[in-house]
């Protein structure tokens, strides 16, 4: 498989490398404020479990272009804020402030409020999920953990009338996670871009004019709220309400389950490298490996009988090993065995004439 394989594969990843996205999660982004304008008068916004980066990107071209929009009509406006907050370590970003740091640390809460000189965000966004087993259910509960965690810290940062956007694996017990969004925002949408394969389980929850039950306080205290199987039949008031499933992109996007030409709508194809490359990636050791051995390089069939022929020549220079130290063995018991024999006379005459000595005496 070559380089241009993933390119033909998935359009969304050719178009991302093309318009500069560090990933192809920019294009969800995109998609979810055309059909919900999340982005309509904000000037300040949080990018939770931000790496790569794509959904800090989109943040800092949208929000300076409202900016932009803003001072032809009115010239005392800030700048827009973005700030990044992630575990691991980012390429910098113009526009965007990093911070490495934990999504369930208040001190993280307080860097966040810091930046904004003590005032509050008006948008919440989060790509974050966990890195998936296999085991679709324990996968479903842990990104359900993770977007609780970061509903916690926006009740911290976010303030009252603003966003919020994260990314949910839909199951057949979401009910109980929408009903809990539902307690801190009046208007809750499961959104579907386009550029989401239709395999994937991945939504996204768009939460909007956030407003906190009276009296709520914010706390970290017990950041990952238990979880516990729905009773539909128990469900009352605004724990029984039907979340709005929304699809965001017409007809005329392209589909992401689809393989497209490289020449798709007659435009010249050009490769282009990835627009960031991760900093610190857990397969670094691997592909070391693999380059000094030269596998990607290489024939697997000749790598396996190349491999096969090495093993046999380890068993036959040790098979050989052997013969020769039992080889040595023998000759060096055959060696003693010789001189005992010519030894055995000599002694039989010595014991012979000593024998006779006595009789004379």
């Amino acid at each position: 498989m070559g380089k241009t394989s993933k390119d033909k594969r998935d359009i969304y990843y050719r178009k991302a490398k093309e318009e500069g996205w560090r990933a192809r999660s920019a294009f969800k982004l995109l998609q979810i404020d055309e059909e919900c304008q999340i982005f309509e008068g904000v000037s300040k916004a949080v990018d939770l479990c931000a790496a790569p980066g794509s959904w800090s990107q989109v943040l800092a071209r949208k929000l300076n272009e409202n900016y932009k929009k803003a001072l032809e009509r009115e010239s005392d406006i800030s700048p827009p804020k973005i700030i990044a907050v992630d575990l691991q370590a980012m390429a910098p970003l113009e526009g965007v402030i990093q911070l490495q740091g934990d999504i369930t640390n208040t001190n993280t809460a307080k860097q966040i409020i810091a930046h904004f000189n003590n005032t509050q965000a008006d948008l919440v966004v989060c790509d974050g999920a966990p890195d998936v087993t296999g085991l679709h259910d324990m996968d479903i509960f842990i990104q359900s953990q993770l977007l609780l965690a970061a509903l916690n810290i926006t009740t911290h940062i976010l303030k009252p009338g603003g966003a919020f956007v994260a990314k949910i694996f839909r199951a057949k017990d979401m009910s109980f996670l929408f009903a809990q969004l539902r307690l801190f925002f009046p208007y809750v949408y499961c959104a579907k871009p386009s550029s989401s394969r239709n395999s994937s389980i991945e939504a996204f929850m768009v939460c909007k004019k956030y407003s906190p039950p009276e009296g709520y306080e914010p706390h970290m205290m017990n950041p990952l709220l238990t979880y516990e199987p729905c009773d539909f039949h128990k469900l009352t008031g605004v724990n029984r309400i039907i979340v709005p499933f929304v699809v965001c992109g017409d007809f005329n996007q392209v589909d992401s389950d689809t393989s497209y030409p490289l020449d798709h709508k007659g435009e010249e194809y050009k490769y282009r490298e990835p627009v960031q490359l991760p900093l610190a990636p857990p397969y670094e050791e691997v592909m070391s490996l693999s380059r000094n051995r030269n596998f990607h390089m290489a024939d697997v069939s000749v790598i396996i009988e190349n491999e096969i022929s090495a093993f046999k020549r380890e068993a036959l220079q040790e098979c050989q090993a052997e013969i020769s130290a039992e080889a040595r063995a023998t000759r060096q018991d055959q060696e003693q065995d010789d001189v005992s024999l010519q030894e055995a006379p000599i002694e039989a005459l010595q014991n012979l004439y000593v024998s006779d000595e006595n009789r004379d005496n």
